[in-house]
Order: structure tokens, then sequence, then C-alpha cells
């Protein structure tokens, strides 16, 4: 039976797939947990106009983080914290600060859930390295030179 998925299933596909499975698992699954609608017609029709306006909007969300990308490209922040005097830190660098430290830097508001560090907290003072992921395939890098204040 062909179904459109109205939402993740793992092993079987997307939100708006067109997926084809057994009469049963459909029947006494899928479709009364309205997880899946039967692939009718009409329901193609509206799974297709569905997908130009997501592709529409995923095109200008695309556009906008590749603008951001360039903006945030090579930035080189300087993050003062306070430190002891063999360079541990009072406390750590997190995420909070590093988007701070760039919307102070480029006047561009980033989200801290998008801002990936490599270690867990950043706690000696020293040069470290922040990825941004702006969108699922845009990645900026940038440089944190965090210093004692």
């Amino acid at each position: 039976m062909e179904i459109i998925l109205k939402q993740e299933i793992t092993g079987l596909g997307y939100k708006n797939d067109l997926v084809n499975v057994k009469d049963g698992y459909a029947r006494n699954y899928l479709i009364p947990k309205g997880m899946a609608i039967i692939a009718t017609p009409s329901n193609k029709k509206m799974l297709a106009e569905t997908k130009k306006q997501q592709a529409y909007k995923e095109e200008k969300i695309r556009k906008e983080a590749e603008s951001m990308a360039q903006v945030l490209e090579g930035l080189e922040l300087k993050v003062g914290v306070k430190a002891g005097t063999s360079g541990k830190i009072f406390g750590s660098v997190n995420t909070i600060m590093i988007a701070n430290a760039i919307q102070e830097a480029k006047k561009v508001e980033i989200d801290r859930k998008k801002i990936i560090i490599d270690e867990e907290h950043i706690k000696e003072v020293g040069q470290y390295t922040a990825k941004v992921k702006l969108h699922k395939d845009i990645v900026v890098d940038i440089n944190l030179d965090v210093v004692a204040e």
C-alpha cells in the first residue's frame, strides 16, 4: 500500500515521504495513530504542493544562512574571563558567552544552541575553535582567543 508519512518514522522515512508498506502495517498501525495517510490522487497533489512550498522556504532559509556565513567567515573573537595565575578559568567559557561575543563583534544574533564547542566547556586560557551551524549544510568555524582579564 502506498502511503504519505505525516511524521518521521525511524527505518521507514521522513515527513512527507511517499512510501510503500504492507497493507496491515498501514491500516492497523500507521493510519490509526495518525502517522500516515493513504496516497490517493488528491493527497498526492496536496503533497506535491506542500513539497513545492517547502522547497521555496528551504531555499530562503539557506540564502539567509549563506549571507550570515559570509559575515561570520574568518571571525576571531577575544573572550575575556577571570582566571588564576596558572591559566585556569574561574568557571568556564560556554556557548552563551560566545553568542554574546559574536553579537558584540558583528551585531548579529546567533542562537547559542547553534554553537558547537569541541570540548564540553573551555576551562583554560588559550586558542580554541568553535563551530556555528547555521544550516544543515552550512557550518562556519570561529577562532576563539580566551584571555585572562
